[in-house]
């Protein structure tokens, strides 16, 4: 399986623990690479091998990986975060509790990924907590980054980070540790957030199981939930990023309501965006064509603002 070194972690009461990442490659190395980077609690499989496929025969090298505290990267074990405080401060405005890493470090963790490969330079792409962390990574690694993708994600500022009720509490319900029970609660989860008219229960039910046999690492939640929480917003560094930006999000997204995709795009100077209809918090197959369409012609066109 191929694995890169890409950072490292220096714990409290621990030696250093390098971060190495599970990736993967699609397509040509001598295309042009593309970077997918993934949401919130979600492994590589989440990128659907289809969809990665059709972006490569569209002429993208596509990379994608495991996030650390996820899959078969590095999990930080027995590393302690408040969740309650974190969501406290950052609810209130005040000092942030110390947590183990943010989504600069997301990003910084890409980046070396990038070097691992050699490539300079990439578009990049994420989706839900991937779209945060790919914001993060054009604003702190312009150079690296050729184009921005953000889909079905935010800025992180206060009444545009909104969910519905019942969205929110089933992101944040604990999971089951039973195989069975896991796959059950999963797909009702899914359910509540994903495209009502495409979604697919058995589709649901079969990646919830693959996750599972692959890696099932609750832990490293709270810690990937702390870096969301507790990095702050990116307005100011949105409004002064150069890097040519599209934003895609669903028209019926209840877990990131669609207002954080506007903002996105409001913010960054020259962004388009595409609100798709029919799409809530997922990438369902029969929009692939859409947002495979878009992906590649913003990757193609577009150009550095001046």
């Amino acid at each position: 399986m191929p694995f890169a070194s890409v950072n490292q972690f220096a714990g409290t009461d621990q030696d250093d623990t390098e971060i190495r990442l599970y990736y993967e490659t699609h397509g040509n190395p001598a295309d042009p690479a593309l970077l997918l980077v993934n949401g919130y609690s979600s492994q590589i499989i989440a990128w659907f091998e289809g969809f990665r496929e059709q972006l490569a025969e569209r002429g993208r090298f596509v990379v994608s990986f495991d996030n650390r505290d996820v899959g078969q990267s590095t999990h930080l074990d027995g590393v302690e975060v408040d969740l309650a405080a974190v969501a406290t401060a950052a609810a209130a405005g005040t000092a942030m509790p110390p947590i183990p890493y943010t989504l600069s470090t997301f990003g910084d963790d890409a980046v070396g990924l990038l070097d691992h490969l050699g490539i300079p330079a990439a578009h990049i792409a994420g989706s839900s907590m991937g779209g945060m962390i790919v914001q993060q990574m054009a604003i702190d690694h312009p150079e690296r980054v050729l184009t921005m993708t953000s889909i079905m994600s935010t800025t992180g500022e206060p009444g545009y980070f909104e969910a519905s009720p019942e969205a929110a509490a089933a992101l944040m319900a604990p999971w089951p540790t039973d195989r069975d029970e896991f796959i059950a609660a999963g797909v009702a989860s899914r359910k509540i957030s994903a495209s009502r008219r495409y979604f697919d229960p058995d589709l649901a039910a079969k990646l919830l199981a693959d996750s599972y046999d692959r890696m099932f690492y609750p832990e490293g939640l709270d810690r990937q939930m702390a870096a969301v929480r507790g990095s702050g917003h990116r307005a100011e560094g949105l409004r002064n990023l150069a890097v040519p930006t599209l934003v895609i999000h669903g028209r019926e997204d209840p877990l990131i309501m669609p207002n954080g995709g506007e903002r996105t795009a409001e913010l960054v100077p020259g962004a388009n965006l595409l609100l798709v209809g029919d799409m809530g918090h997922d990438l369902p197959k029969p929009l692939w064509p859409i947002i495979i369409d878009a992906i590649i012609s913003h990757t193609a066109h577009a150009s550095p603002r001046r």
